[in-house]
């Protein structure tokens, strides 16, 4: 049972915060202040974590969804003993410090995930508690439990009000992830005010339709109360578990209970005040030895004590089963096998003329059987996207080793939930859906490029060839939308060959998402890909097909499907006389990266007849074009319509483009 120290240590945590949005004269104190005893009710009680070995990989993840709050977080960090200094604290919210505004995974030592677009953190959370679950199935023997974690959230109204969390939330309770336990900070304030005049719902009566367990604590600042809720979570099987945890937004301070203190510093006046109604009087940033001594014991000393334990048991399992421990170090390391490729076999002109999302296809099934630890789905469009394995089981409740993921019609949570898969460890995990609907999912992209997060995202129709679906599903905006996003990598292959070697790149990939956009309409195998889509692909643009000349007249610039057209209009060009080369340029991100003295072999500065061909806004084609070139593209919304005849109304044939080109440069 928790006594009056515990409660010393709580107000220690609560003033940590508080002194560091005070020093820096920024960030949310209303949070901490109100959040803070079922954090520490957590953290010393249930909380399996070392924090002296922060990348455990049985550690229990702790996802601070309501990221504005970081301060907490912080506090936390420092008091349990991770690699966060009272030096950190000090330099909260400040430029180049380690505790910046909102939590950054791989900058903060024990930072689970990049939080703060609220919602996310729950479709992380979840993610993290579906790995949890594949893991376990997968490595597990019925003598030892390598993989026996669960996965915490604390999670605010504003979480709960996005979409995302309806998404995640009514996927975990199908799935059946009882490992799963959300504290919500259930405080009736949102930033602008009484949360009431935004935010009315039956939390007990929502939870429960969407199979979780629903348990309420009614005052916040009762530690036993909440611990023997978080012990009641822990012993349900079957349903992830909801704590509503009543408290008051800013407890203690003036400003208690309104909006005021969700996002403003407190000012030294107020903060006085507060410490004195707590009957606090520690100086600012320090921590009083009493509170030491239970945050070492309770926390430190625990958390390596459980570490210890698990170790003695995984050395066991190791020599018990040395091919599962070898595998499940491989996987946490993201190590490929020697031969993950063996099976993806570049194709000649002779192949059958396929679809880019059927080529994908075919590297899943080539590349699933040898990386085990790969794993994925789709939302609801599996036989679009063609991404099942093929000879693999359906992940679900009664077989959480299958590796077939059913996201449902949920774009955005899939997104998020990948994430938490990726920052759990141990898998590769990719997801698709139609390429226009990313603009359901892209603040979910954005996390993983934050985050240095090697998803793969299958996104396929890529053109107004979609067709007969009309404008509603052909995207033409997207593809200049994700070229912006820092560290993505945004891949449109041509042919089979350049979608297996998109696919190779984004096997290796560490420290950066991969968006693959795929067709739906057939492709033919181009000339030469054979031999130069693997370093074509891996350097991001090449010079497919060359003029006869050295250096060419011109220059023909394409992705995807368009590159085909380009080379059929090189050799229209041809006969009359014009002599151009086609360069493919599936990710003009990988282009970026390369050497100088490599662009220019591919895009040589003294060509200055350029066109670009891509089924999409021209936005951004300019940096490869000039102001002498031609970016031929599609800057309005598609038809409705065959496939071909679109393609077609939108001038996307040899002839037409031979004319522009001719028009524009002869």
């Amino acid at each position: 049972m928790f006594n009056e120290q515990d409660i010393v240590a709580v107000n220690t945590l609560r003033a940590l915060s508080v002194d560091q949005v005070e020093k820096a004269n920024s960030g949310h104190p209303g949070l901490p202040l109100g959040a803070a005893p079922m954090a520490y009710a957590l953290w010393a009680k249930h909380l399996k974590a070392n924090p002296k070995q922060s990348d455990w990989i049985d550690r229990d993840r702790f996802v601070l969804s309501a990221g504005h709050g970081s301060a907490l977080l912080y506090a936390l960090l420092h008091a349990a003993g991770y690699d966060v200094t009272m030096e950190d604290l000090k330099g909260f919210r400040q430029m180049n410090s380690r505790t910046p505004g909102h939590p950054e995974y791989g900058w903060t030592d024990g930072v689970e995930a990049t939080t703060g677009p609220l919602g996310q953190g729950v479709a992380q959370a979840v993610g993290m508690a579906m790995a949890e679950k594949h893991l376990a199935a997968t490595y597990n023997t019925h003598d030892y439990s390598v993989i026996d974690h669960y996965t915490y959230a604390l999670v605010g109204d504003g979480d709960l009000m996005e979409g995302i969390s309806y998404e995640a939330m009514s996927y975990a309770g199908k799935m059946a992830l009882d490992k799963l336990i959300i504290l919500y900070d259930s405080n009736d304030i949102s930033l602008d005010g009484d949360l009431d005049m935004s935010f009315t719902e039956d939390i007990e009566g929502r939870f429960k339709s969407q199979n979780w367990h629903y348990l309420r604590v009614e005052d916040g600042n009762d530690l036993n109360a909440i611990s023997n809720a978080i012990e009641e979570a822990k012993a349900e099987t079957g349903k992830p578990t909801m704590i509503e945890i009543k408290t008051v937004i800013g407890y203690g301070s003036p400003g208690q209970g309104t909006s005021s203190v969700h996002g403003a510093p407190l000012g030294q006046d107020a903060w006085t005040q507060t410490k004195e109604y707590y009957g606090y009087d520690a100086e600012a940033f320090t921590v009083p030895e009493e509170s030491a001594a239970l945050f070492q014991e309770k926390m430190t000393e625990r958390g390596a004590t459980l570490y210890d334990e698990w170790m003695a048991m995984y050395e066991k399992y190791q020599a018990d089963h040395p091919e599962k421990a070898k595998a499940l170090e491989s996987a946490f390391a993201g190590e490929l096998p020697e031969d993950y490729d063996a099976d993806l076999t570049y194709v000649d002109t002779n192949a059958d003329t396929i679809a880019s999302r059927v080529a994908s296809n075919k590297a899943i099934q080539a590349l699933s059987k040898n990386i085990p630890f790969l794993w994925g789905g789709s939302a609801d469009l599996s036989s679009s996207n063609n991404t099942m394995i093929n000879d693999a089981e359906d992940f679900m409740p009664d077989n959480y080793a299958g590796r077939n993921i059913w996201f449902g019609v949920r774009e955005f949570a899939m997104a998020g939930m990948m994430n938490g898969i990726m920052l759990h460890g141990g898998s590769k995990v990719y997801g698709g859906t139609f390429f226009v609907f990313t603009d359901y999912l892209k603040g979910a992209v954005r996390l993983s490029a934050l985050s240095h997060l090697p998803v793969t995202y299958v996104m396929t129709h890529d053109s107004v060839a979609v067709g007969e679906d009309g404008p509603t599903h052909e995207p033409i905006s997207q593809l200049a939308a994700f070229r912006a996003l820092p560290n993505l990598n945004t891949i449109r292959p041509a042919d089979e060959n350049e979608t297996y070697a998109a696919w190779k790149v984004a096997m290796k990939s560490t420290d950066r998402p991969t968006m693959l956009v795929l067709s739906r309409q057939g492709l033919p195998v181009l000339e030469a890909t054979q031999t130069l889509a693997e370093e074509g692909v891996e350097k991001g643009a090449y010079v497919l097909s060359p003029s006869q000349a050295d250096t060419p007249e011109g220059i023909l610039i394409a992705t995807g499907s368009e590159v085909a057209l380009a080379v059929e209009t090189q050799a229209k060009l041809k006969e009359d006389g014009i002599d151009v080369s086609v360069v493919s340029m599936p990710a003009m991100n990988r282009f970026e990266e390369q050497s100088k003295d490599y662009k220019e072999s591919v895009l040589p500065s003294a060509v200055r007849n350029r066109m670009s061909l891509e089924m999409a806004s021209t936005f951004g084609w300019e940096r490869y074009v000039g102001l002498d070139g031609v970016a031929f593209g599609i800057d309005r919304f598609g038809k409705s319509g065959p496939g071909d005849q679109v393609i077609e109304s939108f001038g996307f044939t040899a002839d037409n483009v031979s004319k522009i080109y001719k028009d524009a440069f002869n």
